[in-house]
């Protein structure tokens, strides 16, 4: 599996339906949407990852999603005992697919339900091999060995050894409905059904299965686009772009004649569409309806065609569907590379194969016309503002899509290389929406009390919380594309912006961070008892103000240790672990922190530095000034600030649409996000001398 496709899991930390009401119970969301690991044949790296995430979840309640045709055996048993573990309740939903180790995962949730146009299939382990007769012998056995591991799984929800271990050594592909899955004790309940995601269908390398059921031609959703000139099965053909020569002569308009011989051809390309498909029902109304309507092209009849077949609640005779990657999608990467790497934005992928993408070199105004071209729309006797009008315009055509496309991709790389400092003194936090949010701290019951003289207990009382707030709002702006730059063909300047809108973004997190951190003169965000973050009531202003010095960096470490949960009952020792301060005491602060031996003059040069290492990282920033510093503990410890987006989406999200005021398109880019201080234990400053 290459290195650059996304991740195959996703966790998302959120709350209980009642996330508002203090005491709501804290869950996460994890979605396995993908092959497992990166390679089917040995333990991986994001596996482990997985697990370490997995058992870092302090939640109550855990969802794991799953849609996925398997992966790695090592990786999936690693998963599965790791749910086991976890003290969360776990409940598994099978959306779409859950084919080998993946159903095995599935065994590990303390409910398991599934969908019930969901699939579920259990076979032997299954590896490629190479080597002598003795290899292949000793794989063989590793074989049978993980197949009795795997059974065991299975057997505890069903109850049958025996019948377990007989499905992973027959050699066979074993399927499931959710009705079989439920008869056969797999699985706890069956929920409303649910399409599977198109993308997964289009990625997933079915090939690897001996045999596919006619229930999953129901499961798998239509592409999302059909091809054109569709002749036999609709989803094997295969489009080829038409390009326009540069500076080619516009032909005469067509004639009568021209215009009915295309009619005919229109229509043979729909009955050919669908020929195969006339027993369906409903196939041969919705034939004649796209053939008598001028409008429908062979691929918009097409699109309608897959549509209908998968609304169909009943396999059809003698057809299976299965979802390939649509030509479109294609088309569109490849347009969207090449427009990459003419502005200077491309990927090393995208770049070592440009020498054979056919859209190399093509000018905006030529990606322009081939797009409407290729929908039907004609471009003869266009001007080249009428064209670019038109490209933006019509409904149908993909140019503003490919050139959003283009913009996004250049805007979140320029995003994810600005420098962002907050990150790592900042707890990253989710919101669900625009309200305020509430984040609580408990208190403790403090020490075991002795008996009285009566040998009765001592009552106490349950200590009351603390809660801070946090909420998202959005920002963002609009930036205008005129048809002047696309005539032009001045890609730069559309890449320059979009790298502009990315940088802008970054810096305006990161902004907000520090305006609150220097909020009240200073002293930072007020906190929920009506005092900045920076306090002394807090405990957490150092004294005497010093600059970097081992001496100063072990007040950090004192003031911090010495803080006490919210009852006060216990101290929370926490440690200092991120530096923040100007760039002009960040190299002071840096040898401080390194130095083996007690720095500055004066001093025995064989005295130990008692502050070594004592911050994991050492931040300097230019948004900082004077001499005041600080020290941070691990945001996952003790969250002084937090930076929440809502979702959990950290990144911009860009918007298109045509401009009739500007002559062109309109771009919007926004983020939604809040910044506020939590825990002031978290935190310690000195003013600085």
């Amino acid at each position: 599996m290459s290195t650059q496709a996304a991740r195959w899991y996703a966790i998302r930390r959120r709350l209980a339906p009642a996330a508002s009401a203090p005491g709501a119970v804290s869950a996460a969301e994890i979605y396995i949407y993908g092959d497992i690991g990166e390679s089917w044949y040995e333990e991986t790296v994001t596996a482990a990852e997985f697990v370490r995430e997995l058992a870092a979840l302090d939640v109550a309640e855990i969802t794991v999603r799953i849609n996925s045709i398997g992966g790695s055996v090592p990786d999936g048993l690693a998963i599965y005992n790791a749910m086991r573990r976890h003290p969360a309740t776990i409940t598994v939903e099978v959306d779409g697919m859950a084919f080998s180790v993946a159903s095995l995962i599935a065994m590990g949730g303390d409910k398991v339900h599934m969908a019930s146009n969901a699939l579920l299939m259990v076979h032997a382990p299954w590896t490629f091999a190479a080597g002598n007769s003795r290899d292949l012998r000793d794989l063989a056995d590793q074989l049978d060995i993980w197949a009795q591991a795997m059974a065991t799984s299975y057997a505890a929800r069903t109850g049958d050894q025996a019948g377990a271990l007989a499905m992973l050594t027959d050699g066979e592909d074993h399927y499931f409905t959710a009705e079989d899955a439920l008869a056969a004790g797999y699985i706890d309940a069956i929920t409303d059904p649910l399409p599977m995601a198109a993308s997964a269908a289009r990625n997933f390398d079915l090939s690897r299965f001996r045999s596919l059921p006619a229930a999953l031609a129901k499961s798998i959703p239509v592409a999302e686009r059909a091809t054109s000139h569709l002749t036999g099965d609709p989803m094997d053909q295969k489009q080829t772009p038409a390009t326009p020569a540069a500076g080619a002569v516009a032909p005469a308009q067509p004639t009568a004649a021209e215009i009915l011989a295309a009619d005919k051809t229109r229509r043979e390309g729909i009955r050919a569409a669908f020929a195969r498909f006339a027993s369906a029902s409903g196939v041969a109304e919705l034939q004649r309806a796209c053939e008598d309507d001028p409008s429908v092209t062979v691929e918009a009849a097409g699109k309608r065609l897959l549509d209908h077949l998968g609304s169909q609640t009943e396999p059809i005779a003698g057809v299976r569907i299965t979802t390939v990657e649509d030509e479109g999608d294609k088309r569109r990467e490849a347009i969207v590379a090449a427009m990459l790497v003419r502005a200077g934005f491309a990927s090393k992928e995208q770049a070592s194969s440009h020498t054979a993408n056919p859209w190399r070199g093509m000018t905006l105004i030529e990606i322009a016309r081939a797009s409407l071209e290729r929908i039907g729309v004609s471009t003869k006797g266009l001007d080249k503002r009428e064209l670019v009008a038109a490209a933006f315009t019509q409904s149908t055509s993909d140019f503003p899509v490919l050139l959003t496309d283009a913009i996004h991709r250049t805007l979140l790389a320029s995003y994810g290389l600005q420098p962002m400092t907050w990150s790592r003194f900042c707890k990253r936090g989710s919101v669900s929406d625009f309200r305020a949010h509430h984040r609580f701290r408990v208190g403790s019951l403090g020490n075991l009390q002795p008996k009285n003289e009566l040998g009765e207990y001592k009552s106490v009382a349950i200590p009351d919380g603390e809660r801070s707030s946090i909420t998202a709002s959005t920002k963002g702006y609009i930036i205008n594309i005129s048809r002047e730059i696309i005539i032009n063909d001045d890609l730069g300047a559309i890449t320059d912006q979009a790298a502009a809108m990315g940088r802008s973004a970054a810096r305006t997190v990161e902004a907000d961070v520090y305006a609150a951190l220097l909020s009240n003169s200073g002293a930072g965000p007020i906190m929920n008892d009506g005092l900045p973050l920076f306090h002394a009531n807090h405990g957490n202003i150092i004294s005497p103000a010093a600059g970097p010095t081992s001496a100063s960096f072990n007040a950090f470490r004192v003031a911090m240790a010495q803080q006490r949960d919210v009852s006060g009952n216990d101290y929370l020792d926490l440690r200092p672990a991120v530096w923040l301060g100007p760039v002009g005491l960040e190299g002071e602060a840096k040898i401080v922190n390194q130095a083996q031996y007690e720095p500055g003059s004066g001093k025995n040069v064989y005295t130990p530095n008692i502050s070594l290492g004592l911050f994991r990282d050492i931040v300097g920033s230019p948004r900082l000034s004077g001499t005041r510093h600080y020290a941070f503990a691990d945001p996952q410890e003790a969250a002084a600030l937090e930076v929440a987006f809502l979702d959990g989406i950290d990144t911009p999200y860009l918007e298109q649409e045509s401009a009739f005021d500007t002559d062109g398109a309109r771009f919007k880019v926004r983020l939604d996000y809040g910044v506020a201080g939590h825990d002031w234990r978290g935190a310690a400053m000195n003013p600085g001398a």
